[in-house]
């Protein structure tokens, strides 16, 4: 039997004719993404403020809540997926006149939930829920094609954050709480960010520090890593229906010391003099932290919508962003390392991150520490697009020599 071939590498920057915007999954997701990260949380804070009226009759709270989970978050993951799984799979990327047929999905989500009466609520959510179901098919073709069948844990993400959109709409619609469809999509995000990020977290930094001859790398995936894992979706899972339980608590402060001591094996520390590695170290520390504020939830020690915000602004937000920066540098041939604004950027995230838990602990000044966070997560997103959005429209990666 002849040898077989070495596998072909992916293709960067590609296509090389059509529209720059869609060569790629990451240019036209996540330049929405920061686009709507901004424009979301400015007319969320315009209601807070100012009393304007927006999401209709679906109510301005559900709406905030649902275009964070499930706008801007989803634009983030999709951007990802579309990238990523052309590294794991060997295929060409999706491109062209399907992605553009996926990004009017997510669109038309955006525009009908704003003002949803105007088609009718069941057609708003209607034409919101198709979005994640058309990405979980998209991306479930392309793995089954690449015979990843490993990666299909990701798509498990995927699909559950498809039930719990469909879930946060019909609570919506029956007049109660979406609490429990926001922690399950809560949840799911971190399970990813938990799978995805024990990939290219310490992979990123083995690389960078194996550059400087560094002896002390990132500990490989193993059993450690498999029981922090488990142990996370066992207490994400308490925590989605028993939020106030004591074994919930129990649950998560497990899963919060193991997922200190699995991000402490990475080496982080060492990273400090190149801010788009550390700042991986830093969305991933807030994955422990999140499990901490959950656990203590049911002493009555913090409150529930602050725990749930560190895992969304910590962990969920910082994590994307990040992510969307070095995609963006590595996939249009800027250089791997964070200029000022991308440093700038980070640190306004991290501000709003721990002011919006804040908020409770100081009841005073409760609105207006909400109003402050808000305003670092829309300056932290605008700095991305500002030193992004040319290269996400204009900038194609030179082809090899």
């Amino acid at each position: 039997m002849p040898p077989k071939s070495p596998r072909k590498p992916v293709p960067r920057g590609i296509a090389h004719s059509g529209p720059v915007i869609l060569a790629y999954g990451f240019r036209p997701f996540f330049l929405a993404a920061g686009i709507w990260a901004v424009l979301a949380m400015a007319l969320w804070v315009a209601a807070l403020a100012a009393g304007l009226g927006i999401g209709g009759s679906y109510g301005g709270p559900a709406w905030h809540a649902h275009e964070m989970l499930f706008g801007y978050t989803s634009a983030a993951l999709a951007g990802f997926l579309l990238t990523a799984i052309p590294n794991w799979t060997g295929r060409l990327p999706v491109s062209g006149r399907p992605l553009a047929l996926l990004v009017l999905a997510w669109l038309a989500g955006r525009l009908v939930l704003m003002a949803p009466d105007l088609i009718g609520l069941p057609l708003a959510i209607l034409v919101d829920a198709a979005f994640l179901p058309l990405l979980f098919a998209v991306c479930l073709r392309e793995i089954v094609a690449g015979r990843k069948w490993r990666d299909l844990k990701v798509l498990a993400g995927v699909g559950a954050l498809g039930l719990a959109n469909i879930g946060f709409h019909a609570l919506v619609v029956w007049g109660e709480d979406p609490g429990l469809a926001s922690r399950l999509a809560v949840g799911a995000y971190i399970m990813l960010i938990s799978i995805i990020g024990g990939r290219i977290v310490p992979s990123f930094t083995r690389n960078w520090l194996a550059k400087r001859h560094v002896v002390e790398l990132p500990a490989s995936y193993g059993r450690f890593d498999t029981l922090a894992l488990l142990a996370g979706l066992a207490a994400l899972a308490l925590w989605a229906f028993a939020p106030n339980h004591y074994l919930t608590a129990i649950a998560c402060l497990a899963a919060a010391l193991l997922h200190a001591w699995r991000l402490a094996r990475w080496q982080g520390w060492r990273t400090g003099a190149e801010r788009l590695v550390l700042v991986l170290h830093l969305a991933y520390g807030f994955v422990p932290l999140g499990f901490l504020a959950v656990a203590l939830v049911p002493f009555e020690l913090a409150e529930q919508a602050a725990a749930l915000h560190v895992f969304t602004i910590g962990a969920i937000g910082l994590m994307t962003l990040a992510v969307m920066g070095r995609a963006t540098r590595g996939h249009t041939g800027l250089p791997l390392t964070a200029p000022p604004l991308t440093v700038a950027s980070y640190g306004l995230l991290l501000l709003s991150a721990l002011l919006r838990p804040a908020a409770a602990l100081l009841p005073d000044h409760y609105l207006r520490l909400i109003e402050l966070s808000g305003l670092f997560w829309m300056l932290a997103f605008a700095l991305y697009l500002a030193e992004y959005a040319p290269a996400l429209l204009t900038r194609r990666k030179a082809r090899p020599e």
